[in-house]
């Protein structure tokens, strides 16, 4: 048997052996003038022409993005806390730590205030730069204040025209991708328009601005082209040290702005040791990509103040030794992502679980399965389909390589047949082939994940229509095979898609960017201008994750809990916050209220008579079992589940009887939301 090694040895020698007759080949065609000068023009042309549109497509995908958000919400036109309201749950907290940055009255003091914040979680100080990924937010307050914009530009628009930017260098590095895999600008072109196409499942930047992940997809896309192109084979020295250079600041970025990205980088690097596995890549290229793919996480940890959750990821494990990754983890006694894995064990049926945090996300709709009406939508632009019939070829010619590499019987005879034979995959390719089906089974499982999977789909789907090896081994396999139709297959399809697209499409964008709306949430509007008139700038608020990001944005006031829920003690603080919403004595909701130094506390009827769930997954359902208590309404409990000894906290404070007067004082109420001020008896 012949293992892997001496195969890439094999390789290697032939190569040298077939040098030079390849050099005599080269000097050969250097002497015959005939056709070399307009090949070299063709492909200046072809460059330029390609690189203009893909700057253009860019550009109007994010023009396109930002219209969509100003006439959403008429942005330009409403008051200055309806803006910030408009960042709803998380995107809110983040945005808040950039106006924090702005207002300081000095950069050493904004600096500071995140360092030793005592803000964002009651009684305790806290460094954001080490919990949170918000440097960019500091990054940008920054330019903001040296920059001569401030009499040109607002800060709000300074901060969502960034990330409407980072949209254009997005689509950008997808056509990039795809025009690399394929050797044509035609398929960025079609994997853009794509992009745009499929909107509703590619991206939620123009509703989620400050969200982690449009901030880090954008570098992880500028990764991918960087790796296809670093796994190109005869890259000249200075073209393959730049490569490195560009995936390595662009991992930094990616790892630094988003939490998740040790899990999206796991990945990643499955997929290296898969395919150094079947030498489908170069050893020496993939032991680069480990490389950069550690120290880049390390360098994150370092600015993120040794992160304990970066020191233990899995990555870092993966990358290292299972050893290694043991004693950290036993080391730092890991718990920061321990929610992370109960709620898998529950989500993959390895035992119910009765856990608050786990249940908590089991039940939203954003980490349950992927909606299968998701393909409809992509099937309407034709995208599932192309994407389907790409897949299913290159994993079959991936099947075969692997196979081949693998045989037993495999010889020196039948391995330099195979390096000239028909069936093969370039690096790049099997790269990109095993990167999108792991996304796929990630955001399958997944729903929230599904935007690193379609935006990659459209990469992938384009540039097999206009790949030539594609087309060559399909027309070979029904013997149609002849160079001229291969050509006319990798350019006619594309176009027909892109006017199919264009037909069908362009109208709806249309009215899309003309239909106008308005931002319309006057109770929330009504309770951040009563904080802000009627409570101390000291008070601290206890109420529901989603609700505090936006009281800490618009009123600056000290928060018990926050929707950055990567902390085990916060998460602590969120459960016995939320009893609120669960049926517990008004001395014991007092009693956990005060030991976070809870000055007024807010419920929500939409939180306390939630329909939007069904039964089992209304926040109040989770608390009932949580506590061992039966859920309200029609249907079964676990036999184990006891009738409350107390009736519903949020419900029964609204009737104002002496056990809850003598502990909370109503302040203010509206349709929606109702204010208690805490008695400060024991």
């Amino acid at each position: 048997m012949m293992s892997i090694r001496q195969r890439r040895e094999i390789r290697a020698t032939e190569v040298s052996e077939d040098f030079p007759a390849q050099e005599e080949n080269v000097k050969l065609e250097n002497k015959l003038p005939s056709g070399c000068t307009s090949r070299r023009l063709w492909k200046i042309l072809s460059l330029t022409t390609g690189g203009t549109i893909a700057l253009c497509i860019g550009l109007l995908t994010s023009v396109y993005l930002a219209t969509l958000h100003e006439n959403d919400l008429w942005f330009s036109n409403i008051k200055e806390v309806e803006r910030e309201i408009s960042f709803r749950t998380e995107c809110g907290l983040y945005y808040s730590y950039y106006k924090q940055m702005l207002q300081a009255p000095t950069l050493v003091q904004g600096f500071h205030g995140l360092i030793y914040d005592n803000k964002t979680e009651s009684m305790k100080t806290i460094n954001l730069l080490q919990r949170m990924n918000i440097y960019q937010e500091v990054f940008l307050s920054i330019l903001y204040r040296v920059l001569p914009i401030q009499k040109y530009l607002e800060p709000v628009y300074f901060y969502i025209y960034t990330l409407f930017g980072l949209q254009a260098i997005y689509v950008t590095a997808l056509y990039i991708t795809s025009w690399l895999l394929s050797g044509t600008w035609l398929s960025g072109l079609l994997a853009a328009f794509w992009y745009v196409t499929n909107r509703i499942d590619t991206t939620r930047v123009e509703f989620t601005i400050p969200l982690r992940e449009n901030w880090a997809l954008p570098f992880f896309a500028i990764q991918i082209a960087a790796i296809t192109y670093f796994l190109r084979p005869n890259l000249q020295p200075l073209s393959e040290r730049l490569t490195l250079l560009a995936i390595f600041i662009s991992t930094f970025l990616f790892s630094l702005t988003w939490q998740f990205n040790q899990f999206m980088m796991l990945m990643q690097a499955l997929v290296l040791f898969t395919l150094d596995s079947l030498d489908m890549l170069p050893a020496v290229k993939a032991t680069w990509l480990y490389g950069i793919q550690i120290t880049s996480l390390l360098l994150v940890c370092i600015l993120q103040f040794f992160n304990s959750m970066i020191l233990g990821s899995l990555l870092i494990s993966f990358n290292l030794s299972v050893f290694v990754a043991r004693k950290l983890q036993k080391i730092l006694n890991l718990k920061s992502d321990e929610h992370i894995f109960k709620f898998l064990k529950a989500k993959f049926g390895l035992g119910a679980t009765r856990d608050f945090d786990a249940n908590l996300y089991l039940c939203e709709e954003a980490f349950g399965l992927l909606p299968f009406n998701t393909f409809g939508r992509l099937s309407d632009t034709l995208l599932f389909y192309a994407y389907i019939f790409v897949l299913s070829i290159t994993v079959t010619v991936a099947f075969v390589v692997a196979f081949h590499n693998l045989s037993d019987s495999t010889s020196q005879q039948s391995v330099g047949k195979m390096e000239k034979g028909t069936v093969n995959l370039k690096p790049e390719t099997a790269y990109n082939l095993i990167h999108t089906i792991l996304f796929g089974f990630l955001a399958l499982s997944t729903m929230r994940m599904k935007y690193l999977w379609t935006s990659h789909m459209c990469v992938f789907a384009s540039f097999g229509l206009c790949s030539p090896e594609i087309w060559e081994l399909l027309l070979k396999s029904v013997h149609l095979y002849n160079p001229k139709r291969i050509c006319i297959m990798r350019y006619s399809v594309p176009i027909l898609i892109l006017l199919y697209l264009c037909y069908k499409f362009w109208p709806g964008m249309m009215d899309e960017l003309s239909e106008l709306r308005e931002f319309y949430d006057p109770d929330t509007v009504e309770l951040m201008n009563w904080i802000n008139s009627n409570t101390p700038r000291k008070a601290v608020f206890a109420g529901s994750m989603q609700l505090l990001a936006g009281v800490k944005l618009c009123t600056g006031r000290t928060l018990t809990n926050h929707p950055h829920y990567e902390d085990s003690s916060l998460r602590e603080r969120t459960r016995a916050v939320y009893q609120i919403y669960a049926k517990r004595a008004p001395e014991e909701v007092h009693a956990l209220l005060r030991s976070f130094g809870t000055d007024y506390v807010i419920l929500e009827d939409s939180i306390c008579y939630e329909r939007r769930h069904h039964r089992g997954c209304r926040l109040r359902d989770l608390l009932d079992i949580a506590n061992g208590h039966m859920m309200d309404g029609p249907g079964e409990n676990d036999p184990d589940l006891k009738p409350a000894d107390h009736p519903r906290f949020c419900e029964e404070i609204k009737r104002n009887l002496p056990p809850y007067v003598a502990h909370f004082t109503r302040v203010f109420q509206n349709k929606t939301f109702h204010v208690y001020k805490l008695s400060r008896n024991k």
